[in-house]
């Protein structure tokens, strides 16, 4: 019997990827969108939202596992980093218990290390205390920077080191491709013993992580530079770019002071001895071929 499983977040970044790599591994995926989507095999579209409880448990019904990927992560007040993060989670986790769903994988960030620098952090840190305190066979992921084909966050990078000069924060970083951690992903929504009420910080296996400059030039190679000048990014000149995007674009804006105070922390490596055991799973592909294929598709479809 095919096992059912349930997502938020599937038309996302990562939540594509991940939904991609569960129906490749024999699940039927019952994804919750916002709008309407193409057919696809193995996938049933629940249209709805995570403020909407009927929604979230039309998603959940008949499910043997759910993955809670969605969440928000540059809004402009407080409250709605509270809304949709903290509260959407309460609400997935009410639907699964509702629907007889045990087994439940949050994907939060590292951010929930440090709930005192950003909204965002505060926010994905209650999210966790309520996936904690729900009674669910849960597992927390805490992804560090993700890369790979679709993903818009890092694409400015890219840019920056195919023209030969990079602007990069100071401090040090764990990164993941994102096909890896989706892949992780599902091994976790099969997983009933190892990986229950554990939180996992998984990375590319590169120990002590990155920093931001030896990335950006790993970056570089993959785009065929040899020499990239890298230009440290003060947490001071950060702080004031935020403010200034947000003068500027308000609620567009990109780089507001609370993402700016994120990206100006010296320390997103993944903790040590916090990577799941190698007997569930481990990074198969080496990063600079993962940053290589990243490249690769970023030129087929026109944005590098």
């Amino acid at each position: 019997m095919t096992p059912t499983l349930a997502m938020t977040g599937a038309t996302g970044f990562a939540g594509g990827a991940t939904m991609r790599r569960a129906v490749e591994a024999g699940w039927h995926v019952r994804a919750l969108t916002r709008r309407p989507q193409p057919e696809r095999d193995g996938v049933t579209w629940i249209a709805g939202a995570l403020d909407q409880p009927d929604s979230l448990a039309e998603m959940a019904k008949g499910a043997d596992a759910l993955m809670h990927i969605a969440g928000v992560v540059n809004v402009p007040t407080r409250a709605a980093f509270e809304a949709g993060n903290a509260t959407a989670t309460a609400n997935v986790v009410e639907a699964a218990r509702e629907a007889g769903v045990t087994r439940f994988v949050h994907v939060s960030s590292l951010a929930a290390r440090e709930p005192g620098l950003s909204n965002y952090g505060w926010s994905k840190e209650r999210a966790e205390a309520v996936v904690m305190a729900s009674g669910l066979d849960w597992t927390i992921v805490r992804p560090p920077a993700v890369f790979g084909p679709g993903d818009t966050e890092m694409l400015d990078l890219f840019r920056m080191a195919r023209r030969g000069i990079a602007l990069v924060p100071s401090g040090r970083m764990s990164a993941i491709y994102v096909d890896e951690l989706a892949r992780l992903l599902v091994v976790l929504a099969a997983d009933r013993v190892v990986g229950i009420g554990q939180i996992y910080e998984p990375d590319d296996g590169k120990p002590t992580g990155w920093s931001h400059r030896s990335f950006a030039r790993a970056v570089a190679r993959a785009v065929g530079r040899q020499r990239l000048s890298t230009l440290a990014t003060p947490a001071l000149l950060l702080r004031a770019g935020g403010r200034l995007d947000t003068l500027v674009r308000r609620g567009r804006a990109k780089l507001t002071p609370d993402r700016a105070r994120y990206i100006a922390h010296p320390d997103w490596v993944a903790t040590e001895g916090k990577c799941p055991p190698p007997e569930l799973w481990r990074p198969e592909l080496g990063t600079d071929e993962a940053l290589a294929e990243t490249v690769r598709w970023y030129r087929r479809e026109g944005w590098l």
